[in-house]
């Protein structure tokens, strides 16, 4: 079974109602390796801004026979989170979520799919979109073209980054980050690990995504999750449970009042690239 694009991309909205809890959104901040008492204590509790990639989340789609593709082959390739309007702690919550675009790399490349979010609460507040481009490794060749994928936030490359932060690490974050909905048995069953290529389950791409955004509250929001507003990223190579991410931070030039940031994210035991070409506002 191939992908049929025409299919995809007429397929109606997926639209998810999700019951938020507090302890939904402790349960996510763990899984990132949070352990301030604002993002883990019912008391005066706030949403961490990354948590948006979990809410009204359809599940692993592309593992449903009717999507055509070859699911053991999938990766997360890039990530956008714009903040509309700061994250409840609980409530119901309601995502749309449609295929955008599918670009056709070739047969021996894979292709990617461009898959859109809108999230909102209850009373119509639109929280945030969440926009996701995946690598169908083994679903290229259909006959689309490769031109329009979006283009990545380049990386200052005239200095050294002004920060690097070294957050906590943790052996179980894949573990308890599945909990949050992102069940892909990639992450867990080191037999599917192993027929997708890689040496053991890896990590979760928005696991990292979560861990790099709490370390640019730390360093750029003084802790405050309302004041991350945009957060996008590419995903350069797996991270395993257990390794060290530090993050890379340039301060850009502001505009609109807003503040602007490069960064990326590097394993500190084999010295590689994880996540790159990341771009962040701040208020």
């Amino acid at each position: 079974m191939t992908i049929d694009p025409a299919k995809l991309l007429a397929m109606p909205p997926i639209i998810t109602r999700q019951s938020l809890t507090a302890k939904d959104t402790i349960l996510y901040a763990l899984g990132i390796g949070a352990s301030e008492l604002p993002f883990v204590y019912e008391d005066g509790l706030r949403a961490l801004p990354t948590m948006a990639v979990v809410l009204g989340y359809p599940g692993f789609i592309w593992r449903d026979p009717a999507m055509g593709a070859d699911w053991q082959k999938i990766l997360h390739g890039e990530q956008s989170t714009i903040l509309h309007a700061p994250l409840p702690v609980e409530g119901e919550i309601i995502g749309e979520t449609r295929i955008e675009a599918l670009f056709d790399k070739g047969a021996d490349k894979g292709a990617i799919a461009l898959v859109t979010r809108e999230i909102h609460d209850s009373h119509g507040t639109h929280l945030a979109t969440i926009r996701a481009t995946t690598f169908l490794r083994g679903d290229g060749g259909f006959g689309g073209s490769s031109a329009g994928a979006p283009a990545p936030h380049p990386l200052p490359t005239d200095r050294s980054a002004d920060s690097a932060i070294p957050p906590p690490k943790a052996g179980n974050h894949a573990h308890i980050y599945r909990l949050s909905g992102d069940l892909n048995p990639l992450h867990i069953d080191p037999a599917v690990a192993k027929a997708a290529g890689f040496s053991g389950p890896i990590l979760h791409g928005l696991a990292t995504y979560g861990i790099v955004g709490r370390a640019l509250l730390l360093a750029r929001c003084a802790n405050d999750p309302a004041r991350l507003r945009r957060m996008d990223c590419r995903f350069s190579s797996p991270v395993y449970p257990g390794e060290t991410i530090t993050t890379e931070i340039w301060d850009e030039a502001k505009e609109g009042g807003r503040s602007r940031l490069a960064f990326r994210a590097r394993v500190v035991e084999r010295d590689l690239i994880v996540l790159t070409n990341g771009y962040a506002e701040i208020e």
